[in-house]
């Protein structure tokens, strides 16, 4: 008998609640360790690379390059965690996280950035709201991954200038 005197059904006979949004869990999909993916990726979900990856990479929600993986192509998803390496533009519908000892070489355009202290990135980054919704166009308009040397704004930024961050990793005996 329940709290209040009522009887409550046999579990099997309770509908199972749905849990979080109505859209199905997103998939993971992992590249391991020591294992190297000729080609371009395109998942609806999550895509972990602990390898290596000689192409471009679309995901859904979400590309994690974790430390000692590597892409080398153009990464397109809605947020970008890199750990490792990454030789080629990003574009993160809202946002990338360069984290210590992470290399970035190519452009960015997203709508957050964080460079971990210790994190490598060189290119240009994009950050304002007119630049993603382009580059999503684009995207959308080729069907695919943006290419790294893809301008929607038409090849206009050749004196633009270009950023170069490294930020060393603090030494703990050295006073701030």
């Amino acid at each position: 008998m329940g709290i209040f005197g009522k009887k409550k059904p046999p579990a099997e006979a309770r509908a199972p609640q749905p849990r979080g949004p109505s859209t199905p869990t997103a998939a993971l999909s992992i590249i391991g360790s020591g294992m190297t993916v000729h080609g371009d990726l395109d998942a609806n979900g999550v895509v972990k690379i602990e390898g290596t990856v000689d192409g471009s990479v679309r995901a859904a929600a979400q590309v994690l390059v974790a430390k000692g993986g590597s892409v080398r192509g153009d990464v397109d998803t809605t947020e970008a965690v890199v750990g490792g390496t990454v030789s080629g533009a990003i574009h993160a519908r809202d946002r990338v996280e360069i984290q210590s000892g992470a290399s970035v070489h190519g452009d960015i355009t997203t709508r957050r950035i964080l460079v971990a202290e210790g994190g490598t990135l060189n290119g240009m980054i994009r950050m304002d709201e007119a630049a993603v919704q382009d580059d999503e166009r684009a995207g959308e308009a080729r069907g695919q991954a943006r290419p790294h040397d893809a301008d929607p704004a038409g090849a206009q930024r050749s004196s633009a200038p270009v950023v170069h961050i490294a930020v060393p990793p603090r030494n703990p005996t050295q006073p701030s």
